[in-house]
């Protein structure tokens, strides 16, 4: 695993080739009459073909087996994914999650796709416009098959242990503090190394991009060059006893049986890839007067709305970080927000609510439900002494944020039995400090 090789940029056309076949890519063409080792020439589009150049996203993979080659597929009872968002009334209220239970082995195997786990969503998959917000709980590896998601783009944040996932464009590995993109159709595998937890946001109909800068300039936050990709890998494998191929498809898991790994392509090129990036390299820009800037200055990722400026889906992070802002309150404002705020712990303690926000837990604050540091962390801070300070020293919080009003779902509100049903008690003890004859 320490030997593994990436290309850097995001959105780049990369090219790459097994070293065990040169000369495995066609010289000046994509789809040659005979292509060299006697390869198959298989197109993976990521947009439709008419899109404008800056959107079109496109691999050429050269492989041993081409994909069609299967059986029919089945539908697999197995995970509990759904984008069922009526199993529940809806609940306003602000939620929090205690850590959510990993499976003990051996008694209970439990690999990353039998261990997802729908927490809550909007939209819908046929319609192509949609989140959904899943956690994975799993403790073995994920043997002789894989998973391809046909409804969108999986971003994967592990918590607790590290995921070594083979793609169909090589392998990736993915430890707490990383995160990685798998896009629509790319199969993967995900092997783990004990008990594994971590949160995934999922996007219908939209793939994830920087962020535009703006005013901040060329250079700031997620850098292009910082997101790696992996370099081409293959496996000539037969599996007598099958390979399963599983398809997430209009929200639900189908399963066909094929002899062969998928894992077979010697070579390729293109711009749509999976793609891992470490929250370390993020370019943290703050306030350096007074006042917060909003969190939107935190943005890692973004998949855009039909609405300009909206976006569907955002994920942002709350890295260590300098706090220097003079006559200000320095921990998040009180909010009430016309957009839906999910957020998880990788590690260490979130400044606004020290006690009670763990790592592999989760909160979710709807929308125009009012949310803010706990009485604790409002009292202190009304009266530290302003200093220069480090902030979430040792901690890497991070929210997924959407335009959509998010829906929980029956495992998220009730089987799950992880949620806080005394959360709202720590704003209880805020009190009223107004005194109408001193300003």
């Amino acid at each position: 695993m320490t030997g593994l090789q990436y290309m850097s940029g995001f959105g780049n056309e990369h090219v790459s080739e097994d070293p065990r076949c040169p000369g495995a890519l066609p010289e000046g063409q994509n789809n040659p009459q005979v292509c060299p080792y006697g390869l198959y020439a298989e197109q993976l589009s990521g947009s439709a073909f008419t899109c404008p150049r800056p959107t079109n996203k496109r691999s050429w993979l050269y492989r041993i087996l081409p994909s069609v080659c299967h059986k029919p597929f089945e539908p697999l009872n197995e995970g509990h994914l759904t984008h069922n968002w009526d199993e529940v009334e809806p609940d306003p209220n602000q939620l929090r999650w205690r850590p959510f239970e990993i499976p003990k082995a051996p008694q209970n195997k439990v690999d990353f796709v039998s261990g997802l786990h729908t927490l809550c969503g909007a939209g819908e998959p046929r319609g192509r416009n949609g989140i959904a917000i899943h956690i994975f709980v799993c403790n073995t590896s994920m043997l002789n098959r894989c998973l391809y998601n046909s409804d969108g783009d999986f971003l994967i944040v592990p918590q607790q242990g590290k995921l070594l996932i083979t793609t169909e464009f090589g392998k990736m590995l993915v430890e707490p503090n990383e995160i990685c993109v798998i896009q629509q159709g790319m199969r993967f595998n995900v092997e783990v190394f004990g008990e594994t937890r971590g949160y995934i946001l999922e996007v219908y109909g939209a793939h994830f991009e920087l962020p535009d800068l703006g005013p901040i300039g060329a250079n700031g936050l997620a850098n292009p060059r910082d997101f790696l990709v992996p370099v081409a890998w293959y496996e000539d494998c037969q599996v007598p006893g099958g390979y399963t191929v599983i398809s997430k498809y209009q929200g639900k898991l189908f399963a066909a049986q094929q002899d062969f790994s998928p894992f077979n392509v010697v070579a390729w090129h293109g711009n749509y890839t999976p793609y891992k990036y470490h929250l370390e390299k993020f370019m943290v820009i703050n306030s350096v007067a007074f006042d917060h800037a909003d969190p939107s200055i935190f943005t890692v990722l973004t998949a855009k709305s039909t609405r300009l400026g909206v976006a569907l889906a955002d994920f942002v992070i709350f890295p260590p970080r300098w706090g220097v802002a003079n006559n200000t309150f320095r921990p998040p404002y009180y909010h009430r927000n016309c957009m839906s705020e999910f957020m998880g712990l990788i590690k260490g303690h979130y400044e606004a609510k020290e006690e009670g926000f763990q790592p592999g837990g989760a909160s979710l604050h709807s929308m125009m439900t009012p949310h803010g540091p706990d009485a604790e962390c409002f009292e202190k801070a009304s009266k530290a002494k302003l200093e220069p300070e480090r902030v979430a020293e040792g901690t890497m919080a991070f929210m997924f944020e959407s335009s959509l009003s998010l829906a929980i779902t029956k495992w998220g509100l009730q089987t799950s039995k992880r949620l806080d049903k005394n959360y709202y008690k720590c704003w209880e003890p805020l009190k009223s400090h107004f005194n109408s004859k001193r300003k």
